[in-house]
């Protein structure tokens, strides 16, 4: 019986690494015990080397995604279990593919959980920033499920690239400097910091943007589990608000809509004026400003273009520059006030290239675009438009979170996951660009724009 030693719980590339070994020797998995570390294992298993010289084989890349999200859970017997399906994947490579199959069922759930439990971190882990003696430091408390906290470290580095931050949970610590990342020991949750002067703002736009009418308790508990809520600063309101509730939705019901107040332009200003000093990501340094989305609050329509160009970032104002004349005669011919829509852009910093005195636009990557998605999220967020357009395969991907084509998406609907719908065209800077067709494309747009502000009306 062969002893298998992983590194860590959530060692994939060992167990990839013994289970061809052993798969090439024809071990079968009655023959093997996997175990962590220095962890108690089978006290009849051997600690013999490795076999080798096996005969060599391809396994569906489908199976690998799967091992490397369900090596991370915490079942005891995940090692074993992929190893078996590895086995039978030899013999019957399609089995992959068989939902029915109970083993491959069971691995499914597994991943499944481990999925679910790295979109909790993302989602619902807090930064508090402490004053060390290098710098400004940011410190979050997180509980993982299941091991995935080494899995998820690449998601913060991106995220975060511009600040100093640890993340401590049980099992380990992971650290950042803004150029290295490194692991420490676990922790506990008396060694995170309790808050900062940050939070006071934040629950109060948090209180300020909290719609009663949209509240459905089942479903948020059920994407929020209350095991997450003394992490989050701003879910210190939620049982406070929750019970206010139904007073506040029969008021507004009684007042026939919600009236456009100072709650909601201060927390939109308190929000912008976050947004001028953001670091998310390297393009701050270079920019002269950022260029926020202005607009009602009430506004029908969002527009998302792509990033600020030369005239935008000096002026302060999305839309300024030739683009955005050319977006303003075309909005005029499809009959659509500019006044009353919203208009921003993906990305809120100038990305260029410097060409002796010129600065030339450069497009924004898609680490770029997820670093300003969460400005898009709470602009959305606080106007509610029904109809949100993407101007351009930039803003398209802010808002869908994943690379989508003009060609797929244009001309129709899409229903958006928090509500409203989302259409797609081309960016106005497209048109001045295009050399062949200009007038058809031209006008292609401007129908575009046409619809919009007629479906727009619609659902008005």
């Amino acid at each position: 019986m062969y002893a298998v030693k992983l590194s860590a719980p959530d060692d994939f590339d060992g167990w990839r690494e013994a289970a061809r070994a052993l798969a090439g020797a024809g071990v079968a998995p009655a023959e093997t015990s996997w175990q962590v570390g220095e962890a108690a294992g089978d006290l009849f298993a051997e600690s013999a080397p490795l076999p080798s010289g096996g005969v060599a084989f391809s396994v569906p890349r489908a199976f690998l995604t799967l091992a490397e999200s369900a090596i991370c859970h915490t079942d005891p017997e995940r090692f074993a279990l992929l190893y078996s399906l590895l086995l039978r994947l030899r013999e019957r490579s399609g089995l992959i593919a068989d939902s029915a199959d109970p083993l491959v069922q069971r691995l499914e759930r597994m991943a499944k959980a481990v999925r679910r439990d790295i979109h909790k971190m993302r989602a619902f882990l807090r930064f508090r920033e402490v004053e060390t003696a290098q710098g400004a430091r940011f410190v979050a408390w997180f509980e993982p499920e299941h091991h995935i906290v080494r899995a998820n470290a690449g998601f913060f580095v991106r995220r975060f690239a511009n600040m100093a931050w640890s993340i401590l949970t049980p099992a380990l610590s992971l650290h950042w400097d803004g150029e290295t990342l490194s692991e420490g020991p676990g922790a506990a949750r008396s060694d995170a910091p309790e808050g900062d002067p940050i939070e006071s703002v934040w629950k109060t736009y948090y209180a300020s943007i909290f719609n009663p009418a949209r509240l459905k308790k089942g479903a948020m508990l059920k994407e929020m589990p209350k095991k997450y809520w003394k992490n989050m600063p701003e879910t210190a309101l939620v049982g406070e608000l929750m019970a206010g509730a139904q007073a506040r939705e029969a008021k507004m019901v009684e007042a026939g809509r919600v009236q456009l107040g100072g709650n909601l332009r201060t927390a939109w200003e308190a929000v912008r004026e976050e947004a001028r000093v953001c670091t998310r990501c390297h393009l701050y340094k270079c920019a002269t400003q950022t260029v926020f989305g202005e607009g009602p609050l009430d506004a029908g329509i969002l527009f998302v273009g792509e990033q600020p160009g030369d005239q935008e970032d000096l002026a302060g104002r999305p839309f300024v520059g030739p683009a955005g004349q050319l977006f303003d005669r075309a909005l005029g011919e499809a009959g659509v006030d500019r006044k009353a829509a919203y208009v921003t852009n993906a990305v809120k910093h100038f990305k260029f290239e410097q060409r002796g005195k010129r600065r030339i636009h450069s497009k924004p990557d898609a680490g770029e675009i997820e670093a300003c998605r969460w400005w898009i999220e709470q602009e959305r967020l606080l106007i509610r438009p029904p109809l949100t357009v993407a101007l351009g395969a930039s803003a398209a991907r802010s808002i869908f979170g994943k690379a989508v084509t003009i060609t797929s998406m244009r001309g129709r609907a899409h229903a958006l996951p928090e509500g409203g719908e989302a259409w797609v065209t081309v960016h106005p800077s497209f048109l001045l660009r295009v050399q062949d067709n200009k007038e058809a494309e031209y006008a292609r747009f401007v129908e575009d724009l046409r619809v919009i502000g007629k479906r727009a009306k619609a659902l008005a």
